[in-house]
């Protein structure tokens, strides 16, 4: 997942659900996930506002503390989790959108402080697809669009970084594929005070650049020669936290959408249409508040992934390039 704050928009994309409804949602979530954290540091900061006392959130530095401290916990030593549920669906033509299956993951991450004053997220991340009618998570299923059998791959983004930085970083580059370049601009947030305790936060991106699945070669998971990928993120914090100068971590809730080509697994090739993520998620500290059944899941199968990466590396890549990295082309269907 990427970082964005520069552009203006956020429709919640194919889902059914407004923006007001997911964010009331959301909010409604962050207030049993913080009864579960440490509650030392936790107070209530006489005047809180998005302007002090401690940050001021029309300063691009103190945007990008505040991210920081969102994004992982500045004290540079704590490995913090974050973790999402929700739904995959497909978007083709003749018909209305279509449920595929659940999506459900964690990520492991810890912040290093540049010399700049900055701050970089390493980070790992799991997603896993499961049965909307049992919950349990699958490692193959019914295309609902074909009415193939196919085999399911995990996501395992290994690493996936961020820098935060006064600027607005360059869109990530994903091993060379995407060139787009901007140029620099204040990293300024798009915050909004939603209740007088509860602030909500929105980042978006939109990308569109080369596919590490050339179509020649994988002809039956390449969606084309481009790739066009949306995400989008919805978070919801307390304002006392966030004006809080001895919590070096801002636990959150929110929503995280994303559009994307059809998924490699589906075997869809070129067919027009797309899925779409729409998910919960959050950012709270350690495992014990990630829900159990992620946990689990990820200790037997992926374990590496319960703890954030010693070190920084590139590159950085989404779901799509580590597709072609870490698998083959599948034969024609019906073939050898």
């Amino acid at each position: 997942m990427t970082y964005d704050p520069t552009t203006d928009r956020r429709t919640l994309l194919g889902s059914g659900f407004g923006m007001a409804a997911f964010a009331a949602a959301a909010a409604g979530a962050i207030g049993p996930a913080q009864a579960n954290i440490d509650m030392s540091k936790r107070k209530t900061i006489k005047g809180a506002s998005l302007k002090g006392p401690y940050l001021d959130l029309s300063k691009p530095h103190d945007n990008m503390i505040a991210m920081s401290r969102i994004a992982g916990d500045i004290d540079c030593k704590t490995t913090t989790h974050g973790w999402y549920d929700g739904l995959v669906m497909g978007t083709a033509p003749g018909g209305p959108i279509k449920n595929i299956c659940g999506m459900k993951g964690m990520s492991s991450y810890r912040m290093e402080k540049l010399p700049d004053g900055g701050y970089r997220r390493l980070l790992r991340e799991v997603g896993y697809y499961y049965d909307l009618a049992t919950g349990q998570i699958m490692e193959e299923m019914i295309n609902p669009y074909t009415g193939e059998k196919v085999k399911i791959v995990p996501i395992n983004n290994d690493p996936f970084n961020a820098v935060f930085k006064d600027t607005v970083p360059p869109p990530p580059n994903y091993g060379g594929l995407n060139t787009a370049k901007r140029e620099p601009k204040p990293f300024l947030l798009d915050w909004r005070i939603q209740q007088p305790d509860r602030v909500i936060m929105q980042r978006h991106i939109h990308l569109y650049y080369k596919n590490a699945l050339d179509p020649k070669a994988w002809q039956r998971e390449s969606s084309g020669a481009m790739v066009q990928v949306s995400e989008l993120f919805f978070h919801v914090i307390s304002l006392d936290d966030l004006q809080n100068e001895a919590m070096t971590h801002i636990p959150y809730s929110g929503t995280w959408a994303r559009s994307t080509p059809w998924l490699p697994w589906l075997l869809m090739g070129p067919a027009e249409g797309n899925c779409l993520y729409q998910c919960f998620m959050g950012g709270i500290g350690t495992l014990e508040h990630i829900p159990e059944d992620i946990v689990k899941y990820t200790e037997k199968n992926y374990p590496k992934f319960l703890q954030a990466p010693e070190k920084y590396e590139e590159p950085s890549l989404s779901s799509i390039e580590w597709y072609a990295r870490t698998q083959k082309p599948a034969p024609p269907r019906g073939g050898v």
